[in-house]
Formats: structure tokens, C-alpha cells, sequence
């Protein structure tokens, strides 16, 4: 709220321009009138009390303050949006006690719970990916317009199912009041004939069939290491060393990547029930949710991927992510193809 104060700069107005100023800044800061109305009152022309105003502010007669809520940076966020090419960036206050160790504080899941309540509108088609952020989120949610609710990928245990990424879009489903269409099958299968097979039965082809008309996702993002990475730690030490070996640096949806935003180990995906690549890239509104130290480098690889357009993070990992100057030349709002496909 704009504050009304005579500093030392306002001491060089007279005693009447001084009172007729603080006046009329009062009139249109604080109790919204509009300057035609204080022409009209004080009676000056729309011009001269635009000029008063000006004054006003130039001479710290009035002094505007931009407040958001304590726990959002909003010098950070609007940094990261440029930086990266993004629609939306939103940074959360890292927690004061070193938490920031372990991966996605929950307070990303309310904030990211709130930017859903503002991106998502009457008659969307909401996806919703496998991740302890995405879990936080939908476990937060109070308000969302009417829309159908989509599950992006298998489940990491099919039988947590209940506590996991199903009963996630069972959540949106219930506060928006639309359809849930849920996905009762494993993330990773052994082999790509299972999971072929299990893309053909009829409740998961339904879920698959609305992947082209999905309008917002959310998704998480993993670094390649333990207790970070569901794919990581779904996979044999084996099959680990291997993907290891072609660089990954993050995973998204079961997609793998390397520290540049290029896609590795695709034969995974054959494996993967999940979303395919083409199809997140042409989904309007991608938003990542993901941060901590740990996650910091997987997140601005996934960013240079192109498939993100918005990203809700906390003030450790943007830190990193601003002082990162890996050259990141396909901005998300471009949605490119980092791969060339």
C-alpha cells in the first residue's frame, strides 16, 4: 500500500503544494479515485494533477511498495522466467533449517497448487505426472474450474497406487468435479512387448487417448541418483551403470536427459508406461515442479529440453539455475526440439 510521508526531498514544495499534494495522492493511491474526479474536486485540470502525482513521486512525497507474500521471491522469479524463456517461474523461500537437502519441500506442492488454480480453466484437459511434487500438489488443491483429469504415467509401485499418482488424480477430479482418468499399471515393465500389451487394455487406452487434448500438465523432475530418480531406482545396478554411461543427468516422465536438454536412452520409453515426448512438447502448458540442492543441475537440464513452459522451484535451486550459464538457445516459450525430431 502506498505510504504518505514528508522526506527530506519533499521539504523544497511549499506548505500549500505539499498539502494539496499529499491530498491528492491520497485521493487516487489510496481511496482509488480517478483523476478526472480529483480534477473535478480540486478544480485543476486532469494534466496538472497528473503532474502533482508525478511530483509526488519524484520527491518521495509518496512512496509505492510492491508486496507478495513472504515466502515467494519475486526478484527470483521473475530472473528465472527470463533467463530460461519461461511462462511462468515461481520461487519459494528455501527452508530456513537445512531441510532444503532433501528433494521438493512440500510448500512446492501448495504454491504449485495455487498456479494450477490460475492456469487452469473451465473445460481443460489436466495431466498429471508420477512425483512426490505432483502428490503434494493435488494433495493441496482447494479450487479448480471444471475439467477432465488425466494421469500421464504408470504408477512407481502398482501396489501403492492408492497413495500415489491414481489417488492424486482422484483428488483434481474430485475438487474440479470432472472426470478422473486414472492409470493402474506399473511405470516400468520388463520388456517392451508387457508394456505394449498393457497400452492396448481398454482403461489405460482411454487414459492414452487423451494425451493429444491434455491443455495443462504438472510434472516432477528427478536427478539421476538415488531416492531422487523413480526410474533410477526402479531399474537393476546394471541397467543404472548403463544409462549411466550416456550421461543422464535428469529424468522426466521416464525420459531421460543429458546435462545439455538432449534425450538419452530412449529404448527406456519403450518399457515406460508414460506420455510420450512429442506429445508433452505440444501441450500448451508444461509446469515442472522441483527444487532443492540435489535437484538443481536435473532441473536446468530439463529446462533446456524445450518441454517445460513453467517452472515452480524454490530459492536454492534458482540460485543455481541463475548462475548457470550453459547456453540455453530453445527457450521453452519456443517449444523446440532439442533432439531435431
Amino acid at each position: 500500500m502506498p505510504g504518505i510521508s514528508a522526506g527530506r526531498p519533499a521539504l523544497r514544495m511549499g506548505p500549500a503544494e505539499l498539502v494539496q499534494a499529499a491530498a491528492m495522492a491520497r485521493r487516487f493511491y489510496l481511496e482509488g479515485k480517478s483523476k478526472i474526479q480529483i480534477a473535478e474536486e480540486f478544480g485543476v485540470s486532469r494534466f496538472k494533477v497528473a503532474r502533482v502525482l508525478e511530483t509526488a513521486l519524484e520527491r518521495d512525497l509518496v512512496r509505492i511498495e510492491i508486496r507478495v507474500p513472504a515466502e515467494l521471491d519475486a526478484e527470483r522469479s521473475d530472473a528465472l522466467r527470463a533467463r530460461y524463456g519461461l511462462r511462468h517461474a515461481v520461487v519459494v523461500e528455501s527452508p530456513a533449517d537445512g531441510a532444503d537437502e532433501s528433494p521438493d519441500p512440500e510448500n512446492l506442492g501448495e504454491v504449485a497448487a495455487d498456479l494450477l488454480g490460475e492456469l487452469v480453466t473451465e473445460g481443460d484437459v489436466l495431466g498429471l505426472a508420477w512425483g512426490r511434487s505432483t502428490i503434494h500438489m493435488a494433495a493441496a488443491l482447494d479450487r479448480l474450474p471444471p475439467c477432465t483429469v488425466v494421469q500421464l504415467t504408470g504408477v512407481y509401485d502398482a501396489g501403492t497406487a492408492e497413495r500415489g499418482s491414481v489417488e492424486a488424480v482422484r483428488r483434481a477430479a474430485q475438487v474440479s468435479g470432472g472426470e478422473a482418468h486414472p492409470i493402474y499399471a506399473p511405470m516400468l515393465l520388463p520388456d517392451p512387448a508387457t508394456a505394449s500389451a498393457l497400452r492396448n487394455q481398454p482403461g489405460i487406452a482411454r487414459a492414452f487417448d487423451y494425451f493429444d487434448k491434455v491443455t495443462v500438465a504438472a510434472v516432477s523432475i528427478g536427478s539421476w541418483e538415488a531416492g531422487i530418480s523413480t526410474v533410477h531406482d526402479m531399474l537393476p545396478e546394471e541397467e543404472r551403470a548403463h544409462y549411466s554411461s550416456l550421461g543422464v543427468a535428469a529424468e522426466m516422465s521416464a525420459h531421460l536427459f543429458d546435462a545439455e536438454g538432449r534425450r538419452v536412452g530412449r529404448d527406456l520409453g519403450e518399457r515406460c508406461i508414460t506420455v510420450e515426448a512429442d506429445r508433452l512438447r505440444r501441450i500448451p502448458e508444461v509446469v515442472a515442479i522441483a527444487g532443492g540442492r540435489r535437484k538443481s543441475e536435473a532441473i536446468g537440464a530439463v529446462l533446456r529440453s524445450g518441454l517445460v513452459t513453467s517452472l515452480v522451484t524454490d530459492t536454492v535451486a534458482a540460485d543455481f539455475l541463475l548462475k548457470d550459464f550453459t547456453p540455453a538457445p530453445r527457450p521453452a516459450l519456443e517449444r523446440a526440439d532439442p533432439d531435431g525430431d
